[in-house]
């Protein structure tokens, strides 16, 4: 009798294994291998032509001594350190109008989120027009307004920041989510609350805010995730310029891969990227048990 069972549970495992045989291959070859090999190539010196040439750590001694390695690593930190909040805050503010019990409301959300799905490089050129330091509509604003016109794309102190306020057209991705919670939070709350005597302001910060902890944790590390890997915006409005301004680090990597043909010193800056996002995810998920609060029912 017990042959008999463990034999079926034999059969039955390898039937399985057999039904998710496709996604075992497709896991182990598009996904397990080119994460093993990059890791390895970033030991060599490999052009894309002839056969890896093993240098062990060169690569990862290299980039201490590369000026471009720390200038595109501190223009991505600093994108990262200012789209990532303000971005949130657009987010929430967006699904906060999202989730407002209006007639039109659906015709509201169509339009905020619609921005979310365009392509990054049309959206990408839309900038480009709007922010034509000669006749682009953002300057006419500022000379309508009698201000100084500002050449948004040209001035390596302002590049960064209007690739930032670029950013803020894909808030619209986090919104949903936002708008996700708020529908999750129950009503009986917010009614307890006004037999209180609690107002807009009470509500939102004694309750929504503290509600919403864990989709913000959520939202928070793919947006970090996310802009450590901005790239389209530099590669289509400024090349990595002015005075490589925003030269971001996905972007250098790429210039090294595929206009240097340097795949191997790319594979290092490969890896020092993962590394920079699990420990700033890490650090984030630590930081978690002080200001998540998950409802327990």
């Amino acid at each position: 009798m017990h042959r008999m069972v463990a034999r079926r549970r034999i059969r039955n495992t390898l039937v399985g294994i057999g039904f998710i045989s496709p996604w075992i291959l497709g896991f182990l070859a598009f996904l397990v291998y080119p994460i093993a090999y990059s890791f390895y190539l970033s030991f060599t010196r490999y052009t894309g032509f002839g056969a890896p040439q093993w240098i062990g750590l060169g690569n990862y001694r290299q980039l201490l001594h590369d000026q471009l390695f720390w200038t595109s690593l501190y223009n991505t930190l600093y994108y990262t350190a200012l789209a990532v909040p303000l971005g949130t805050i657009v987010a929430l503010v967006m699904a906060l109008a999202m989730n407002q019990r209006l007639r039109e409301v659906l015709l509201y959300r169509t339009a905020l989120y619609l921005p979310s799905i365009l392509p990054a490089f049309a959206v990408s050129f839309i900038f480009l027009v709007l922010m034509d330091p000669q006749n682009g509509v953002l300057n006419y604003l500022l000379y309508l307004l009698g201000l100084p016109q500002v050449n948004w794309l040209g001035d390596p102190r302002v590049a960064k920041l209007s690739i930032v306020l670029m950013s803020q057209l894909g808030a619209g991705n986090a919104a949903l989510i936002f708008l996700a919670g708020l529908k999750a939070i129950p009503r009986t709350l917010y009614e307890a609350a006004e037999l209180d005597g609690a107002g807009q302001w009470g509500k939102f910060v004694h309750i929504t805010l503290p509600m919403l902890t864990p989709v913000l944790l959520y939202n928070l590390v793919i947006g970090i995730i996310g802009g450590l890997q901005v790239f389209t915006q530099s590669y289509i409005l400024t090349g990595g310029g002015p005075a490589n301004s925003t030269l971001f680090y996905v972007y250098y990597l790429y210039n090294n891969a595929f206009a240097y043909s340097r795949l191997g010193y790319a594979a290092a800056l490969s890896w020092i990227l993962f590394v920079v996002s699990a420990v700033l995810s890490l650090l984030v998920f630590r930081s978690a048990a002080r200001w998540v609060h998950y409802e327990i029912y």
